[in-house]
């Protein structure tokens, strides 16, 4: 009876999205065990995500089915336990408290760096690229760090702070085309191995570093896809190191996810499959962190980009996945075509935002054309 009650109740959430249980459409959800339904009404996210993974239900069209179920709202009627006690713990816990730093490098970007080559870029720049006039990924990530430090207005002998580098695509890239020092910082030793090989003949140095332990004197600084490690305990703190390490006439670039109202706490699937201890900030957490610290310049929104990039990772992923297969094995393949399929339905439905927030200590002289 249970089940039944829950698959009711499944029917009149998927309706406002045009969805359908065992229907003939490419979105329609195929369901294989009855348990899907109490699972996803009980649990959410987390129950629909786990079931996936276990192949208890099949979908054609993942992302289209993220994104008319997220269009419909259809997350915003679900109140589990679940989410209440995460919600919970967000506000009594730092979950991103130093001694915790590491633990997404750890369980996220050491899972393999065969795989991320396989499905990144060229340069292994793992944030949204910038599809301005291109369909390439390759041309989307090198027109993204153009626009990030042309937006910084780099110059030649400056000395530059990267704040969760990667495999330190940037950092090289910056050092190449502009002239500058970087010293970079991730919480990844598997990253980190490949940054120190990437950036070896360059005034480029990798550490593997909380950026709370920041000390020195930057002319620029900027983050590209690391601020949703951070926490809402600690984004004053970070705006605080950020300020503490740039010069007066210095600027800073925040390059990251975004939700449209404030929460204490990241999603429950994603935390634990993907990335452990994350959340995402509202723009108002942002803005109210770096009062006092920092002069607004700029606020850009690219949203769709960011589907795009992830359809143009799965497409890489789906490609290279018969050499990836023996080492990582189905349940895997399922999970991690779930984390990019509905991540790109968020962004296509503006459920989840993109941003790069530009800062200045003491504001900009004049007037200034911000780049687009």
């Amino acid at each position: 009876m249970l089940n039944n009650y829950c698959k009711k109740q499944l029917e009149r959430l998927f309706e406002p999205a045009d969805i359908s249980i065992n229907g003939s459409r490419r979105w329609d959800i195929q369901i294989h065990q009855p348990l899907v339904f109490r699972r996803t009404i009980t649990e959410g996210n987390l129950g629909l995500g786990e079931t996936y993974m276990d192949g208890y239900w099949e979908c054609d069209d993942l992302e289209e089915f993220f994104f008319r179920l997220l269009s419909s709202k259809a997350d915003e009627k679900i109140v589990t336990p679940i989410n209440l006690i995460e919600k919970w713990i967000g506000k009594a816990v730092n979950l991103q408290h130093p001694s915790r730093a590491f633990t997404v490098g750890e369980h996220h970007y050491n899972t393999g760096n065969d795989l991320f080559e396989a499905m990144l870029d060229k340069r292994m720049i793992y944030s949204c690229g910038y599809w301005k006039e291109t369909d390439s990924l390759d041309e989307a990530q090198e027109k993204k760090l153009r626009l990030v430090f042309d937006k910084l207005q780099l110059q030649p002998g400056m000395r530059v702070l990267d704040i969760g580098c990667g495999w330190g695509g940037a950092a090289r890239f910056a050092a190449e085309n502009y002239g500058v020092s970087v010293t970079a910082i991730t919480v990844s030793t598997e990253q980190a191995k490949i940054a120190r090989e990437q950036c070896a003949d360059l005034p480029v140095t990798i550490d593997v570093t909380d950026y709370r332990n920041m000390q020195g004197s930057f002319d620029r600084i900027y983050s590209i896809g690391m601020f949703e490690h951070v926490g809402h305990k600690n984004y004053r703190n970070y705006f605080k190191t950020v300020s503490n390490c740039l010069k007066p006439e210095g600027l800073t670039l925040l390059h990251t996810i975004g939700i449209n109202q404030p929460s204490t706490n990241g999603d429950p699937w994603s935390c634990k499959y993907i990335f452990p201890n994350s959340m995402l900030p509202a723009a108002s957490q942002i803005t109210k962190n770096y009062e006092g610290l920092f002069t607004l310049e700029d606020w850009h929104v690219f949203t769709h980009d960011y589907s795009l990039t992830l359809k143009a990772w799965h497409e890489n992923f789906e490609k290279q996945w018969p050499k990836l297969q023996s080492r990582y094995g189905e349940k895997f393949y399922r999970m991690w075509c779930y984390y990019l399929l509905s991540f790109s339905g968020s962004f296509r439905a503006r459920s989840i935002q993109l941003w790069q927030v530009l800062l200045s200590k003491n504001g900009l002289p004049g007037r200034t054309s911000i780049p687009r």
